[in-house]
Order: structure tokens, then C-alpha cells, then sequence
């Protein structure tokens, strides 16, 4: 059974508020359970944070500038 993706919206939140946000939400996600995090520009500190903890994620540019961030259980 899929799980519906979770998902947080940073666009506009001043940092470190998007950061925190995506943090707790990773503590929250279930096995097969996705993290859809929207962000208005690249996330740099925490693709370092994903990468050092193993999590797979893709980015995608959408056409208004925002970024959005599909990350996956490690």
C-alpha cells in the first residue's frame, strides 16, 4: 500500500523555518512514504544534509522559479 507523500511548503518562509520544517518532516515519514518539499530557491544546505544521511531525492525546477524536492526514505 502506498502512503500519500507528505508534503511541507517553504516557499516565502525565511530561514531557518523551511529547513526545520523538512527536518521534522523526514522524523515523520513511513517506510514507502514520500517527502514532497516545495522551496523558492535551491536547498543547498539540505541536499548536503540528505546526502550525508542517505536519502534518495530528485529536484525539479517548476516553470514559476520554485523548486520542488522529492525525497525518499534512506
Amino acid at each position: 500500500m502506498n502512503l500519500p507523500d507528505l508534503i511541507v511548503d517553504g516557499r516565502g518562509l525565511e530561514p531557518p523555518e523551511p529547513m526545520e520544517r523538512v527536518v521534522a518532516a523526514l522524523d515523520e515519514l513511513q517506510p514507502g512514504q514520500r517527502l514532497r518539499f516545495l522551496i523558492h530557491r535551491q536547498p543547498y544546505p539540505l541536499y548536503d544534509l540528505l546526502h550525508r544521511h542517505h536519502y534518495p531525492y530528485e529536484t525539479t525546477e517548476g516553470a514559476d522559479g520554485h523548486f520542488e524536492i522529492l525525497i525518499s526514505p534512506p
